[in-house]
């Protein structure tokens, strides 16, 4: 095939998995500890390729490549804390994520929308427990709740304080290990250990999306005429090789 048409084809394909990253990223700006997914994509660096063995070859290979996805992850950065004045409304300044029990195994997540159950468990308005430092459940008993910046759980009730147990803040040595599942939850990837984050917690607050509206949309529209570019280019290499293809039959006629 064409460079030139490999290339477009290329680029248009990877353009439009961009779309659906950035228009993801901005349905979610709503979505409570939320992570925005960012692409990166191949480029050619002059004289990157001049001395390697084939030139010709490498520097084909070069410009093929040329603006296709060089790989999708996760932004980690923070997100805005918003007050909610519910004391079990948790939220992470730095790094970390809070470990929750689901039907599927653990999963990890910043969103920390948390209530007790009716039989005083710590858990998602899923109904999922929210686990300790050392991966268990934790029991609030009825009474004023408090919860410190490194996760302990304090409870004020008629036979005075209590300590119900300490909220796990974990992350990775590789924070890329971490595999975007749903909205706002991730999955370790297999062999992946969980180690204690330094990130400090905010009781009565919310961690909100790290994706705001005006960047989402700006980089929504640029994607978008990226793919149009593309699209164009497409366009031309393809009436250029029907009208070379043409030419040359001819002649052979």
């Amino acid at each position: 095939m064409d460079s030139g048409l490999y290339a477009a084809y290329s680029g248009l394909l990877t353009r439009t998995q961009a779309l659906d990253t950035a228009a993801n990223n901005l349905a979610n700006i709503g979505t409570a500890g939320f992570r925005a997914q960012r692409d990166t994509f191949r480029g050619v660096l002059a004289g990157s390729v001049v001395n390697s063995g084939d030139g010709a070859s490498q520097v084909g290979q070069a410009v093929n490549d040329y603006g296709t996805l060089g790989g999708s992850g996760i932004d980690l950065s923070q997100g805005q804390l918003t007050v909610t004045g519910n004391p079990l409304d948790l939220a992470i300044q730095g790094e970390g994520f809070f470990a929750i029990k689901t039907a599927h195994g653990t999963r990890y997540t910043r969103d920390g929308g948390f209530l007790r159950s009716a039989t005083g468990v710590l858990q998602t308005r899923e109904g999922e427990p929210v686990l300790d430092t050392t991966g268990n459940p934790i029991i609030v008993p009825t009474g004023s709740v408090s919860v410190s910046g490194d996760g302990t759980v304090s409870v004020n009730a008629a036979g005075g304080n209590a300590i119900a147990g300490q909220v796990g803040k974990f992350t990775f040595a590789d924070p890329a290990r971490l595999q975007a599942e749903g909205t706002n939850r991730f999955v370790a990837a297999d062999g992946a250990i969980p180690i204690a984050a330094s990130g400090e917690i905010h009781e009565g607050a919310l961690e909100g999306a790290n994706q705001d509206a005006v960047h989402g949309t700006m980089q929504l529209m640029l994607v978008q005429r990226q793919a149009e570019m593309m699209q164009k280019a497409l366009s031309v290499f393809h009436n250029d090789f029907d009208k070379t293809a043409a030419e040359e039959l001819g002649k052979v006629s």
